[in-house]
């Protein structure tokens, strides 16, 4: 039987996470079967723990773009490298190496990237090329992802100055479970296939409609010095975040997205405010400049409202 590479990675809905995946896979192409497995902030402990592998397969596992908080999965990770198979984290979310340095992760890894110098995406590749150059192997189909690595990596650290990265993000988030296929197959220059190029269509008409909804319901609130803007969005949050950004100044923004039921936290570029703190704080994680939290009450709260609307006109 061959070798077997798990990959459990950020996803299926982000570019650098299911970017990472992708250069894992180009990697171990031709010397492994690459099994991959996408999980939310929320999902992560089940599908770590949901994880059997197969001692006969040799098994590796790499953990990328994302982790873990619960006890028990420290100690599943630990049963797994007991029974041998070799455990991989490249991640470079604050919240996880902060977690790291403070002693809260227990797992004997093979080896890990834990830095916030890059995305993810970036990390996992340049980890790789630096393994493939000390096995003296080449992988042309590995280097030929730089340019999508370079992308993601751009959009991920919300950078922006590589063409085409935004777009492609919106890609992947529209595609879904189909958008790891779809990178895996991309050639050196990013050419978009018929389904990315329908998904990259489909992703304008949204955006347009989520900028809607959150014009309508868009609220704000002094927050000492800053500002506080708060709204309801259908999607793709990052968009609407950036381009009132622009407009605005030292200003915080918690955005609701109800396709997604997770509230996704930005800043204007001259605001200092730490949203991975402020999302640790709220359960969830991310990066200073862009977080986000799941807040589950907020869904119990609109029902709530709902029903009184509804009683209200029933009366």
């Amino acid at each position: 039987m061959p070798k077997q590479v798990h990959v459990v990675s950020h996803g299926p809905h982000c570019l650098d996470g299911v970017a990472a995946a992708v250069a894992v896979a180009r990697y171990q192409e031709g010397r492994a079967e690459v099994v991959p497995h996408f999980a939310g902030n929320s999902e992560i402990d089940a599908v770590l723990r949901g994880l059997a592998l197969h001692p006969a397969r040799d098994p590796e596992l790499w953990i990328t773009d994302i982790s873990w908080r619960e006890p028990e999965t420290d100690a599943h990770l630990r049963a797994l490298a007991a029974a041998g198979v070799r455990i991989y984290w490249i991640d470079h979310h604050r919240t996880a190496l902060e977690r790291f340095a403070a002693g809260k992760v227990n797992v004997p890894f093979a080896d890990r990237v834990l830095s916030e110098e890059f995305a993810a995406s970036r990390l996992v590749y340049d980890y790789l090329s630096r393994r493939l150059q000390a096995e003296g192997r080449a992988a042309p189909d590995f280097a030929k992802l730089a340019p999508l690595i370079a992308m993601a990596d751009d959009n991920d650290r919300w950078l922006h100055r590589v063409p085409g990265s935004r777009e492609l993000a919106w890609v992947v988030r529209s595609l879904g479970e189909e958008a790891y296929a779809e990178l895996l197959a991309v050639d050196e220059r990013v050419t978009y296939s018929p389904r990315m190029a329908a998904a990259r269509a489909r992703v304008e008409a949204e955006i347009a409609h989520s900028f809607a909804v959150a014009n309508a319901s868009r609220t704000e609130r002094p927050l000492g010095q800053a500002t506080l803007v708060t709204a309801v969005c259908d999607g793709h949050p990052s968009e609407i975040a950036d381009a009132w950004g622009k407009a605005t100044r030292n200003t915080v923004f918690a955005l609701y997205d109800a396709k997604s039921l997770a509230v996704s936290l930005r800043r204007s570029p001259d605001c200092t405010v730490d949203l991975s703190r402020l999302a640790a704080r709220l359960g969830g994680g991310g990066h200073a400049a862009a977080a986000g939290c799941e807040l589950p009450e907020l869904r119990r709260g609109l029902a709530e409202a709902l029903a009184a609307r509804i009683a209200g006109a029933l009366a």
